[in-house]
């Protein structure tokens, strides 16, 4: 007898989470999708139950701004839910919509029924408890049944609280080993400077026009060879094109998917604190991260953060390999000083070197993460694992 056609309801709120959530989706040619996501997740079949892109808030402030929209959007995706009768719900990162959805799922007759006849609840990419909020891993395990930790040292944050976590490497590195192979020297006669405002409306609308006055001051200052690159994601795209339409220094923009093209050929990258640092440092792209919030949200994280860095590569080695600017640090002066520094060629070799210790740190010996998370998605859908 032929095994039944799983069933899976996903969910991805982030650029990050989509190009994830479309590869383990390809892992699965038995499953049927429902749920919600960005391109890649539609190139690869998801019919979305709405736009991505309103779920791409971060920051206390514009959350608060955003809750009429979330809220409204929470309910629809519990009552698609309902509708699905999925065996497994699976959320990609965006933790404060996926646990708002299952809480609000937990609480309907049609939900409780649902969990009692073998819904599970998966999650993906586990909160930096190390860092800060160490509570929400007693949270975490009270909402899923089970968590794909990046890294091994964050599994036992949550397996002490009774929640089954395994760690399947970043998914970023599935993506970058191609690439690693053809990485160019970064030539005198291509010195591309990549700028990446990030996902978010909010965040791109603050950093945009620091990456302005930075092309425009390193141009002035006799940086005329160099070319500006900025990769769009679908969440931003039209605002970023509106804003580069206004500039004197035209950069060229280039769509998401051939972001790794750029940053191969990339001599130097100024971008916002998130998955891209990840990346670049996975290419040993020379790099500088800014970052800028709502002052509220600032002040309200610096209480409770306990790291030094925001950048990974720089919390996975401990020491500051990729100059950091955030909040009022994040000025024009200060990226172009590190610019300039990133121009003398010992200071660029001892970045790369730096990133290059980190290598053995981003995969696992035991698979690719998306194959990792496709295959215990189905068990957990065939056997209520």
């Amino acid at each position: 007898m032929q095994n039944k056609q799983i069933k899976i309801f996903i969910i991805a709120g982030e650029v990050s989470g989509d190009v994830l959530g479309a590869r383990i989706m390809r892992e699965m040619p038995d499953a049927d999708f429902i749920g919600i996501g960005g391109e890649n997740m539609i190139a690869a079949g998801l019919q979305s139950l709405f736009p991505m892109s309103d779920l791409a808030v971060m920051g206390v402030i514009e959350v608060a701004a955003h809750a009429r929209t979330l809220t409204r959007r929470i309910r629809q995706t519990v009552d698609a839910i309902i509708r699905a009768r999925p065996d497994v719900v699976l959320t990609i990162d965006s933790p404060g919509f996926a646990r708002s959805v299952i809480k609000k799922l937990r609480k309907t007759s049609s939900g409780r029924e649902l969990i009692a006849r073998g819904l599970r609840f998966h999650h993906v990419v586990a909160p930096q408890v190390w860092a800060w909020r160490a509570g929400r891993a007693k949270k975490y395990a009270r909402t899923f049944d089970k968590l794909y930790a990046f890294f091994d040292f964050e599994v036992p944050y949550f397996t002490k609280y009774g929640l089954d976590t395994i760690a399947v490497g970043h998914p970023i590195s599935d993506n970058i080993a191609v690439y690693k192979k053809s990485v160019k020297q970064r030539r005198d006669t291509e010195k591309i400077i990549t700028l990446v405002p990030g996902s978010r409306m909010s965040e791109v609308k603050r950093l945009m026009p620091i990456f302005r006055d930075v092309a425009h001051q390193l141009v002035a200052n006799g940086y005329a060879g160099y070319r500006f690159v900025i990769p769009t994601v679908e969440t931003t795209a039209e605002y970023v094109r509106a804003q580069v339409a206004q500039w004197s220094v035209r950069p060229e923009l280039v769509p998401a998917d051939r972001r790794y093209d750029v940053y191969a050929r990339t001599y130097i990258a100024i971008v916002t604190s998130g998955t891209v640092s990840a990346e670049l440092a996975m290419l040993h792209i020379p790099t500088v991260v800014i970052y800028k919030m709502n002052p509220i949200t600032t002040w309200l994280v610096r209480q409770v953060i306990r790291v030094r860095w925001v950048s990974l590569v720089n919390i996975l080695l401990n020491r500051g390999v990729y100059p950091e600017f955030l909040g009022p640090a994040a000025t024009v002066q200060n990226v172009l000083d590190a610019v300039q520094q990133l121009t003398i060629p010992s200071v660029r070799t001892k970045m790369i070197d730096d990133l290059s210790a980190a290598d053995n740190l981003w995969r696992r010996p035991d698979g690719a993460p998306s194959a990792l998370i496709a295959e215990s998605v189905r068990r957990a859908a065939r056997h209520g694992a």
